[in-house]
């Protein structure tokens, strides 16, 4: 039997052929798996995809003003920049921060170790799949 402790889901997007950069659209662990640095090692599987298989100079995402734990990830764990509030951003009126990571390193590492992707393993509690 499969079970999921962990997902994101993510999405490309172009302003012209030289800003490719993706979304995240959402990121979940199951409670009882949280702490285990699941939330971490999927975002960072997922931006390393990003950046190997469109090239992507930046990720972006929404988070709830008031999620204090996704904002600690977001921010001290990923190092995600806050760009801005969108007011009333989701549907009950909460305000969004709109944030952004630079995927620079990445590209840097990616293009000096191509086995990076090798290296990064994803244990048997969550899995990836990307299409290149």
């Amino acid at each position: 039997m499969l079970y999921i402790t962990g997902y994101v889901l993510a999405k490309m997007e172009e302003d012209g052929e030289d800003n490719r950069h993706g979304h995240i659209t959402s990121l979940a662990v199951k409670r009882s798996h949280r702490r285990l640095g699941l939330a971490q090692k999927l975002m960072n599987q997922a931006s390393l995809a990003m950046v190997e298989c469109f090239q992507a100079k930046y990720v972006s995402l929404h988070v709830r003003k008031s999620n204090r734990a996704a904002l600690n990830l977001y921010t001290n764990s990923l190092g995600f920049k806050i760009l801005e509030i969108e007011p009333k951003y989701y549907a009950d009126g909460e305000d969004a921060y709109s944030m952004m990571r630079d995927l620079s390193a990445f590209a840097a590492d990616n293009k000096s170790d191509n086995q990076a992707s090798e290296n990064l393993e994803i244990k048997s509690e969550s899995a990836i799949v990307s299409q290149c």
